[in-house]
């Protein structure tokens, strides 16, 4: 007779994403194995490890685009109901957030791939444009982080008063503008290119450098510092 059903508890002790984490340690386990525990169980025809290789597999074996995946879509996979999806979208948040956190640690900005680690996983994949500025000490070292715009797909405004009005507050000596492209495109736009103008010269009257800004995508960044704008 045919086996229809293979569940975790059937396999080899080696074999088991749980039973092998504790043996060997969480790094490990392939990132089928580790989506297999959080969801538990498979299907009728398929194990919980099959089930995720095939959920992995319809985005490329990206995690970053697996944590981009709706409550609905995650649902369409057969196997997958609500609970399920809801463990699969909180795991990826929470490793999200993680992100975000180990970035806050930098304690000193010396480069624009600091920068680019620090607003990444903040702003990097959102659907929609957010402008951010990091206010900094007079060591480089940042005293805050603040969205100062929020728009569209294409374009976000930001109101020059109220960026220096945050930076008086908090007694910051100079800022760093961030903000990202949905499009993927890191090609600064004449509206980039004026907003930065206008911020760097409202910034030399109170004495407040402007030191950079950066366009972030998922997958990389456009520095005007680097690319000798400024």
């Amino acid at each position: 007779m045919e086996q229809t059903n293979f569940p975790i508890t059937n396999w080899s002790e080696d074999d088991k994403p749980r039973e092998k984490l504790m043996l060997k340690g969480k790094s490990a386990l392939s990132d089928a194995e580790l989506i297999a525990i959080l969801i538990g169980s498979g299907s009728r025809n398929e194990s919980a490890v099959g089930l995720s290789k095939r959920i992995l597999a319809s985005v490329d074996n990206n995690l970053n685009a697996l944590g981009k995946l709706t409550l609905s879509q995650l649902m369409n996979f057969k196997g997958i109901g609500e609970a399920k999806a809801i463990s699969i979208m909180a795991a990826m948040e929470l490793g999200r957030r993680r992100r975000a956190e180990d970035a806050v640690e930098l304690k000193k900005i010396t480069s624009s791939k600091m920068i680019f680690e620090l607003m990444q996983p903040i702003i990097g994949e959102l659907p929609h444009e957010e402008f951010w500025v990091l206010y900094l000490n007079n060591s480089n070292k940042v005293l805050s982080k603040s969205q100062q715009g929020k728009g569209g797909i294409t374009g976000t405004m930001v109101d020059v008063r109220l960026v220096f009005k945050t930076a008086l507050e908090l007694s910051a000596t100079a800022l760093i503008l961030c903000h990202n492209h949905p499009s993927g495109t890191l090609t600064p736009s004449d509206a980039d290119k004026q907003i930065t103008r206008k911020l760097k010269a409202a910034g030399q009257n109170m004495d407040i450098q402007v030191l950079d800004h950066l366009i972030i995508t998922e997958n990389g960044f456009y520095s005007f510092n680097d690319e000798g704008i400024f």
